[in-house]
């Protein structure tokens, strides 16, 4: 038998709520998210007398109820009940206040490095809309009011960037999986506690932005490390996040992430969607990095659903904007949009299209520059699609030489992206498996990444 919760009994005394009066707040939150609970004051009697816990998401609507009652944050596990399902479903939810979402976020983060089943919560397609479309009618209607210049160089703010720009680096150059605890423990232990602190409004507004671009970077590090359902919950904090700030540049950002994932997890009619909703909320100088990616992003959905005549159009306008990008000008979490990058992008679509002349020319371009950079994940992705390339002109030889080189650039970096690839390419390469030097490339997998044929 369970111990009685006296945790819960004594909230509930505090709170001023009668069984009976905290059991018909829970129907009415329930009701209100089309759940139909008939509990009394008898339920309430078991969890607090007996000890029992409901199923997810009644420890939600509890917690609710009594923060309501209190004017603070009560979570499930402060009484004893489980939060695993509904922190899945709170960090798909697009809206609260900023300083919900950062607790949102640092809640994925503590589940995040203590390895709990919200790192297993799936990716939901049907949760793409809504933030996108309130994210563009936010900034489209903000683009109609007047705002003075934002206040910058406030010390807090300027630390947070210092510290984004190190941890970009290092996903960069080292992986989605290198340093994302690390980042975690940094937004929890100092930009929350920050958020929580009065200030004025445009050093909050700045303490918003730098915000999302932190909680942006832990998205696409766990988007970079596989985990994906994770990801999308993070930027979806981060996308709200933005929204506060008021930058509709990191916001526009924060959509390229999603789209990128979407198209990745094969679904490109949301990616499309995304990266459109992105360029309309975006004015076109406000980021020539963002606006050039946004359109490559577009051009990439589109070559995934084979419209070559629109994702041609859209490559032309992405080189054309990219053209304008002054890297001096433009925010720290944009300088990764440089031509290896955008380069590699352009490959992907032409690879999609299966046009193996113009997939050479800009894969080899972006891997070069990748080579000069010393970025071994950009490295690998753009020699995967040369193997591809290879592949489609029956080079088998050549397909599986370079198959080695991804192999070898994959193993100095810590991406399940880059495991994928070499992934894709061994599925690719399965109807050569007699090639001796395919068996090569199957061998050098299995002994820097242990991947079996």
């Amino acid at each position: 038998m369970n111990e009685p919760n006296d945790v819960l009994a004594a909230l509930i005394v505090q709170a001023g709520w009668s069984w009976a009066g905290l059991a018909r707040r829970v129907n009415e939150l329930a009701a209100s998210e089309g759940q139909a609970l008939r509990y009394d004051y008898t339920a309430v009697n078991r969890w607090v007398k007996k000890g029992e816990r409901p199923r997810p998401p009644v420890p939600t609507f509890i917690a609710r109820s009594l923060s309501e009652r209190l004017g603070r944050r009560v979570a499930p596990s402060d009484f004893g009940m489980p939060d695993v399902e509904t922190l899945a479903a709170r960090g798909l939810a697009y809206g609260g206040s900023p300083l919900q979402t950062a607790e949102t976020i640092i809640d994925l983060g503590r589940a995040d490095m203590k390895r709990r089943h919200v790192i297993k919560a799936p990716f939901v397609l049907a949760a793409l809309g809504a933030p996108s479309r309130d994210w563009l009618l936010s900034t489209l209607d903000e683009m109609s009011t007047e705002r003075g210049p934002r206040q910058v160089g406030m010390r807090q703010v300027a630390g947070m960037r210092d510290m984004f720009a190190l941890f970009q680096e290092m996903d960069v150059m080292r992986g989605g999986g290198h340093a994302r605890t690390a980042l975690i423990e940094y937004m929890s232990s100092y930009v929350v506690p920050l958020l929580k602190r009065d200030h004025q409004p445009a050093v909050e507004r700045a303490l918003y932005e730098a915000s999302a671009e932190l909680a942006y970077l832990i998205g696409w590090m766990a988007y970079d490390d596989g985990e994906h359902g994770l990801a999308q919950r993070y930027l979806i904090q981060a996308l709200h996040l933005a929204q506060a700030s008021g930058s509709a540049p990191l916001g526009a950002h924060v959509l390229a992430g999603l789209s990128d994932q979407a198209n990745l997890l094969g679904h490109p009619h949301e990616a499309l969607m995304l990266a459109r909703a992105g360029r309309h909320g975006l004015a076109e100088n406000e980021s020539f990095a963002c606006m050039a990616d946004l359109h490559v992003l577009e051009a990439r959905a589109l070559a995934a659903l084979g419209d070559e005549s629109a994702a041609g159009r859209a490559i032309t306008r992405a080189e054309s904007t990219f053209n304008r990008v002054v890297h001096a000008d433009e925010p720290e979490w944009a300088k990764f949009i440089d031509a290896p990058y955008l380069l590699g992008e352009v490959a992907h679509c032409f690879r999609d299209l299966s046009q193996v002349s113009e997939l050479e020319r800009f894969a080899k371009e972006s891997a070069e520059g990748a080579r000069q950079q010393g970025r071994a994940r950009r490295g690998a992705l753009s020699h995967a699609v040369l193997a591809v390339g290879d592949l489609t002109r029956n080079d088998i030889e050549s397909a599986a030489a370079k198959g080695i080189q991804v192999v070898n650039l994959a193993a100095s970096v810590n991406s399940t992206r880059c495991i994928a690839t070499v992934r894709d390419l061994q599925h690719r390469m399965k109807p050569y498996s007699g090639v001796p030097e395919v068996q090569q490339f199957n061998a050098r997998a299995q002994e820097l990444l242990g991947l079996a044929a």
